[in-house]
């Protein structure tokens, strides 16, 4: 596998992390080690498995890693949801659409895993 520094989807993963960075600079101190880690946490996991999973051996464990990197997202969301609902965050909609965005090329990415797999056989 490797070469995850080409991959347009580990890029805006890293882009994604740091926005979510300046984000939750604002969030209130005492969420310092609660929410705000558990933001940046799973942000920081998403390019970071697309990353590892990049450096396996195989395709099998790429889409494993691909998969958490999803579940990541589906974490992250939720997160955002919550500070949005706790009046940290005014509007979670770009945000949502960016991971949206990561989301379906983590998805598109996956499946070109699936194919070539097959074209092999």
């Amino acid at each position: 596998m490797k070469g995850h520094h080409k991959l347009e989807v580990w890029k805006k993963g890293i882009e994604f992390v740091v926005k979510i960075y300046k984000l939750t600079e604002d969030f209130p101190k005492n969420e310092m080690y609660g929410l705000t880690q558990q933001i940046r946490r799973a942000a920081v996991s998403i390019p970071c498995n697309i990353a590892e999973g990049a450096g396996r051996h195989s395709k099998k464990e790429f889409r494993q890693f691909l998969s958490i990197a999803q579940g990541s997202i589906a974490e992250l969301e939720t997160q955002l949801l919550i500070a949005q609902r706790l009046c940290y965050i005014k509007e979670t909609s770009n945000f949502l659409n960016e991971l949206d965005e990561i989301s379906r090329m983590l998805s598109g990415l996956a499946k070109s895993l699936n194919i070539s797999k097959k074209e092999r056989s």
